[in-house]
């Protein structure tokens, strides 16, 4: 752990760098920790120096570097923010106290903690940029000593790294850091996929080594003869996770991928890019339907390339990228390819950075602060997080940036939200096609527009972009509020008039504000009748409330149950669901059959007219689509161990015996399978979905892992129900 393995490097992009800074760090990091150790025995500034060294590859600012070295100073030492700032100045405390904060974001919670966490880490990448890419190092430097935690610990920090920190190394154009952060997470979460992938790829490495070399000296046979002389040819194996997926997404075996070799082409000026493009295609056919332009449309993350796939030597399929130098630094780089070292001092900010193709931070940001509901906005987070792009043009030639599935409705509500609100139907280069046809690159669409029509639920079905969803979701839930409002007006008015009064008239006396002051949970009228529209409170109780005993005359008649509290008289004739809702028990629950909630998933209550409450896992899509006006708190009741039904997704490889090694699985863990779908894919693969109930999460946790043990299973999920596939 020298300092001059971290300075060499910083010298060679940076000869101006405050070399003494970033040795003073390093003496001070080391003093700090001096005598604690890691889980696997090493001394624990094998870590920060770790984290430094990661961010001088990335070719960061000393400040940057510094913070690498000093980042857990506060947290695990006796070090103070003050102490860093009379230390080492404003900018480098600033970063510190950021990882810091940024250090105690746990996502092993809730949907609601896990969204709250996460905007505490947009928060702290719109001051400063830097201080993700320090903790993106630490993430990085951490997954690759990862096999020293427990297995459970394992299991966790890999799924958030798949699912958190890969996807923002990818939104800042870090690829190579994103590709080692999925493949280290693949080791961890599917281990026994991983290590026969690695296999059967470590058997092909000869022969794939052999290819590379020959597909590479004809590409640089065919540009030279072209009369090119200033490039650069290499040839690269596809990364683990990439493969893993290509194959569960499209049910293929190893041997029938064939594209496993990207080749890559470097020239020094853009119009080189689109010469050697064509070269390419007059010397090896190119497949339709592959070709894209990342140069004219590059990706948010500031990716500019050509890409195109072939059939190359001998029948092969190969993929070439062609890009300049230029390019290939940002494709490399990212967000770091961007920094001037002359402006020192001073954070980066997603504004100061905004120019440089990385306007969807900034767009980030704006969603953090305008989605008020957690779990609205971590779906959002992750669709944006996740998209690949498609360029579609308006009727005016303008390009509109889509995520890849995005609709005639996401392209109206791009263009504007009153587009969207009113979409009567749409033409796509000019024929009239449904709204939930998929946009392609290069489509023109137009939007016809009628202001009588208003958002469907239907379209959240189809809808893939997080503006339109959520223009679509607020409107109706304003739709259904307003139905709420009208028959809770009906029932109060309505329990009003048998003791002489009216809402008019106790708005009149005051009697309504008082109300709101003694209750505490209703601020306005509209407040009340909703909850009243909706069955969560009784229109007696809130008269009773509402009217002193000496303004109230005798009742004219029996006021009439809502037929939520019908529901709730006759709970003591119903079995336990083992839910409790709100501190009461054996409330009448209906579980829904779109995500089938069981024992240890984060849950959530709907009331729901003439079926009590349905229970939803909180992260089903479903909840999105809901009133918040209608939610009500719920966890499991610990006490009671009910089994659920659930479905069970397997991929298999197609071969005798293996449905009943499949059964055994489920037998050994004492699991019932009630109904079971078992067909053959064609290509040597088989999908088999199972129904059968558990008790618990841990409970399947232990059949998943049963089930990936066995040889010849792809994957294993959780799937739908078998009545909504």
């Amino acid at each position: 752990m020298r300092i001059d393995e971290i300075l060499d490097i910083v010298k060679s992009y940076h000869p101006q760098a405050d070399i003494d800074l970033i040795q003073k760090a390093y003496v001070f990091s080391a003093k700090m920790h001096a005598g604690q150790t890691r889980k696997s025995g090493e001394p624990y500034f094998v870590h920060p120096f770790g984290v430094a060294k990661i961010l001088a590859e990335m070719h960061l600012d000393e400040a940057s570097i510094c913070t690498g070295l000093l980042h857990d100073t506060v947290e695990d030492t006796l070090t103070t923010v003050e102490d860093i700032e009379r230390l080492f100045g404003k900018d480098i405390a600033y970063l510190v106290d950021g990882v810091t904060k940024l250090s105690l974001v746990k996502f092993q919670s809730s949907e609601e903690k896990l969204a709250e966490n996460f905007r505490k880490m947009l928060v702290a990448m719109s001051r400063d940029i830097r201080v993700l890419l320090v903790k993106l190092a630490d993430r990085l430097h951490n997954m690759r000593t990862l096999e020293h935690m427990s297995p459970e610990k394992q299991e966790r920090i890999a799924a958030e790294t798949l699912e958190i920190y890969a996807p923002l190394a990818n939104r800042l154009g870090i690829g190579w850091m994103k590709i080692e952060l999925e493949d280290l997470s693949f080791e961890y979460l599917k281990p026994s996929e991983f290590s026969e992938l690695k296999e059967k790829i470590g058997k092909t490495e000869k022969e794939r080594s052999r290819f590379i070399d020959e597909v590479s000296a004809e590409l640089g046979k065919t540009l030279r003869g072209a009369g090119m002389r200033h490039f650069e040819v290499s040839g690269r194996p596809k990364h683990l996770w990439s493969i893993y997926r290509k194959m569960v997404d499209k049910s293929l075996a190893f041997e029938d991928i064939h594209d496993l070799i990207a080749f890559r082409v470097l020239v020094d000026t853009l119009g080189q890019c689109y010469e050697a493009l064509g070269h390419i295609h007059a010397m090896w056919r190119p497949i339709p339907g592959r070709f894209k332009d990342y140069i004219a449309m590059p990706k948010p993350n500031g990716y500019r390339s050509l890409h195109t796939a072939l059939i190359g030597p001998k029948g092969e399929r190969i993929e070439v990228q062609i890009r300049t130098y230029d390019m290939h630094a940002v494709a490399e780089g990212g967000i770091a390819a961007h920094w001037k070292y002359k402006e020192k001092g001073g954070p980066v900010t997603a504004d100061t950075i905004a120019d440089k193709g990385f306007l969807w931070l900034r767009q980030l940001m704006n969603w953090q602060r305008d989605l008020k509901d957690p779990s609205e906005f971590i779906d959002s987070v992750k669709v944006d997080l996740f998209a690949e792009e498609v360029y579609v043009f308006t009727p005016r030639g303008d390009v509109i940036e889509l995520p890849r599935g995005a609709t005639p409705v996401d392209f109206a509500f791009a263009i504007h939200s009153g587009i969207g609100m009113h979409i009567a139907g749409a033409k796509v280069n000019n024929r009239i096609v449904p709204l939930k046809y998929q946009l392609e690159s290069g489509d023109t669409c137009e939007i016809i527009v009628n202001r009588n029509n208003w958002p469907k639920k239907a379209w959240l079905d189809f809808a893939k972009t997080s503006r339109a969803k959520t223009k679509i979701r607020a409107m109706l839930r304003q739709l259904e509020r307003d139905t709420g409002i009208k028959v809770g007006e009906e029932l109060l008015e309505r329990e009003l008039r048998r003791f002489g009064f009216s809402i008019q008239k106790c708005q009149k006396a005051g009697l309504l504000e008082k109300y709101y002051a003694s209750n505490g949970r209703f601020e306005t009228l509209d407040d009340l009748l909703v909850a009243l529209g909706y069955g969560k409170v009784e229109p007696k109780q809130v008269v009773e409330a509402l009217l002193p005993d000496d303004l109230r005359q005798k009742p004219t008649e029996e006021p009439k149950r809502s037929r939520l509290g019908q529901l709730i008289d006759r709970l003591a004739s119903k079995r336990s669901s083992g839910v409790t809702i709100e501190g009461i028990e054996d409330i009448l629950v209906h579980f829904a059959r779109c995500c089938s909630p069981i024992k240890g998933d984060p849950i959530i209550g709907f009331v729901t007219r003439g079926r009590g409450l349905t229970i939803h896992r909180r992260n089903c899509p479903k909840v999105l689509e809901l009133d918040a006006d209608r939610r009500v708190s719920v966890r499991w009741d610990e006490r009671i161990a009910n089994v659920r039904p659930i479905s069970i997704r397997v991929i298999t490889d197609d071969r005798e015996g293996m449905l009943t090694d499949l059964a055994n699985a489920f037998t050994k863990l004492n699991i019932n399978i009630s109904e079971a779908t078992c067909r053959t894919t064609g290509d040597g693969q088989a999908i088999n979905t199972f129904k059968c109930g558990v008790l618990d999460l841990e409970q399947l946790k232990r059949v998943v892992r049963a089930l990936e043990a066995i040889k010849g299973v792809h994957s294993v999920e959780r799937a739908r129900s078998m009545a909504q596939e």
